[in-house]
């Protein structure tokens, strides 16, 4: 958390903006305030403000969980990782969980918050080799269910902690993940070398159509961390153990999985030994 439902959403923020807040697409910076010096990743915390001062952000783009501002020289990556969030504001003293700040030369501010302290900010002159080690985006329609099924096949992992693999796919973790493999009728824990193509077709479809949905509800707010979203609101098995599935009525269950906890159906996802 956030997952790519909800850094797609922020994306989607900052680039529009607001009757009341603008595009952060256009604005050039005029300095940064650092109060936590492990938020940035590169360069040096010392030298951050000065690198990326005077840049303008052209666009911003998303690669799995990652947020990238494209500038007029390089890219500023962030990831979130579990508690991160960015907003945009008129100055205001730092809050408590305040890592970063850019002030712009429109007078408007963009603040990284992070409590757990675990993102990430990269300055870059190239963002491949951070982004290289990812595998394909979901929602590419260029990712044929062919070539999903055959990275499947290629593995022999549980489906679970394989599809939160991020070499895997980009941009799946927990909510979607259990979202996604209800979708599909597929059980947590069943090998993904066991799969046939029908259905690794009906995993893919099952994917986008969760991942689709969440964007499309702004994301998932399920605690302190991330606010604005309602697709928690819709949640077939996630944080739903103990109440009865949408679907045939039995009892949702939680597992560990790849120490996470997992929620399935065992009715809509029988388990298949392998």
């Amino acid at each position: 958390m956030p997952e790519l439902p909800e850094v797609e959403t922020i994306r989607r923020v900052l680039a529009a903006g607001s009757a009341t807040v603008p595009s952060l697409t256009g604005q050039t910076i005029q300095n940064a305030e650092v109060f936590w010096q492990g938020s940035i990743a590169n360069p040096t915390a010392g030298s951050f403000s000065a690198s990326v001062a005077g840049r303008e952000v052209r666009a911003l783009d998303r690669r799995g969980k990652f947020l990238i501002l494209n500038l007029d020289q390089g890219s500023l990556i962030f990831h979130l990782r579990m508690s991160g969030d960015l907003r945009m504001s008129l100055g205001g003293a730092p809050a408590a969980h305040d890592r970063l700040r850019l002030h712009f030369r429109s007078g408007w501010d963009l603040t990284f918050t992070d409590p757990r302290k675990f993102g990430r900010v990269w300055l870059v002159s190239d963002p491949t080799p951070i982004l290289a080690g990812l595998g394909p985006e979901p929602l590419d329609e260029s990712l044929s269910t062919e070539a999903f099924g055959e990275r499947l096949r290629q593995h022999s992992r549980q489906l679970k902690p394989l599809l939160m693999d991020q070499h895997f796919l980009a941009g799946l973790g927990n909510i979607y993940t259990d979202e996604a493999l209800f979708l599909a009728r597929l059980h947590p824990l069943r090998l993904s070398s066991t799969l046939s193509q029908a259905e690794a077709e009906r995993l893919l479809a099952a994917i986008r159509q969760t991942l689709r949905d969440g964007i499309s509800h702004n994301g998932s707010s399920i605690d302190w961390v991330y606010r604005g979203g309602n697709f928690q609101n819709h949640f077939n098995v996630y944080q739903r153990t103990g109440q009865v599935c949408p679907v045939c009525g039995h009892t949702i269950e939680k597992i560990r999985v790849g120490q996470r906890g997992t929620h399935f159906c065992p009715v809509c996802q029988p388990y298949m030994k392998d």
